[in-house]
């Protein structure tokens, strides 16, 4: 067991905070396609403001600390809110763009010593790159800023999400970042906004281009995985639980709303109003998420992926229930082992029952999904 499973497994026991992503703006200088935010301000938070959620999140037990946007650089205050958190100890990640790093910045992430800074690169082709982020130039300006980063030594992640406007560039993207000498993720997913809009959903790549994706040998171990704690020995996968959201992570937005997870927008509390710790102890949205096992999810539960799948309990919950499949991990399942999850033996049955007049064609283990 790793140092990180270790703390995980500990913090779980003692109800404890580990993890928390905190955006400190929704503001952005991109205007990407995929975004699930709404980026003009409602309010966000002061810089004091950040700081005291700061003091709190270091007196709840919080250790690893994203911060995360929006673009957090069109924050003017942004090093100050880092350097604040650094006081504290905290293991500190940024996400960026990039495109906002100037040497001064990069020196200034090294004095603060930032473990990790996290960079969204969507293709190597340029045009697409820019076409995604709606900015012109927008690739050269974060490649330049990566290229600062690593000249102050700085461990730089390369974030490639995959649409169809860039599906076929994976294999140049993480090229590149072997030639920038950065860490490299890949992630096929497109969440929701998180108002609930699906239009976003457009941009989803086809299970067929998925199939490639889960089947490339350059991409093993690059693949975003899902969140769920390390399962204890010996225990049955039906009491584990389906999530780390709201166990040993949070999520707190830049108007101080509480979450189980970024990708979970179930409103727990508010940090103007509530303490952290009394929100992350009593919140009954939180309380709710916690009392779920995975024998308490409806139809997972009995599915042959139950113990391997990349079920997010966010997303399920965006289709209508926390405690139901989530479609979208239905087809990754589907498609890394050619195995139709019971939600799609489900959802196929529906079908036969209502349209009997109807071939349907079954579902088999073959990946093959050519007519």
């Amino acid at each position: 067991m790793t140092l990180i499973e270790q703390m995980n497994g500990r913090a779980l026991e003692l109800g404890l905070p580990l993890s928390v992503q905190f955006d400190v703006t929704y503001r952005c200088n991109e205007r990407c396609v995929h975004c699930y935010l709404d980026h003009d301000d409602h309010g966000e938070m002061t810089t004091a403001e950040i700081c005291d959620v700061l003091d709190q999140l270091a007196s709840a037990g919080v250790f690893f600390l994203t911060f995360s946007g929006g673009e957090v650089l069109v924050r003017r205050d942004f090093f100050e809110i880092v350097e604040h958190a650094r006081t504290h100890l905290f293991n500190v990640k940024v996400k960026t763009n990039g495109v906002l790093i100037t040497e001064r910045a990069a020196r200034r992430l090294t004095e603060l010593a930032v473990q990790d800074v996290q960079i969204s690169v969507y293709s190597h082709h340029p045009e697409i790159h820019d076409g995604i982020t709606k900015v012109p130039g927008s690739f050269a300006r974060t490649l330049a800023g990566i290229r600062l980063l690593k000249a102050q030594g700085i461990k730089v992640t390369i974030a490639n999400i995959l649409m169809r406007q860039n599906l076929s560039d994976y294999d140049g993207v993480h090229q590149l970042a072997g030639s920038l000498g950065t860490h490299y993720t890949v992630d096929p997913t497109i969440t929701p906004m998180m108002d609930g809009d699906l239009s976003v959903l457009k941009h989803r790549i086809p299970g067929s281009e998925l199939e490639k994706v889960f089947r490339e040998s350059k991409l093993v171990g690059n693949v975003e995985e899902f969140c769920a704690p390390p399962q204890p020995a010996g225990e049955d996968v039906l009491d584990g639980l389906p999530c780390s959201a709201g166990h040993t992570a949070c999520y707190i937005s830049p108007y101080g709303d509480v979450f189980p997870c970024v990708q979970f927008p179930i409103n727990s509390g508010n940090v103007r109003r509530q303490r952290f710790i009394d929100i992350w102890r009593h919140s009954p949205q939180l309380n709710q998420v916690r009392s779920i096992r995975t024998r308490d999810l409806t139809t997972c539960s009995g599915c042959g992926h139950v113990g391997s799948c990349t079920r997010c309990p966010g997303l399920a919950y965006l289709e209508g229930d926390m405690r139901g499949p989530s479609t979208a991990d239905c087809e990754k399942s589907f498609r890394r082992t050619g195995m139709p999850s019971a939600n799609m033996l489900n959802q196929q049955a529906a079908r036969a029952s209502s349209s009997p007049l109807v071939q349907i064609r079954p579902l088999t283990t073959c990946l093959d999904t050519r007519a």
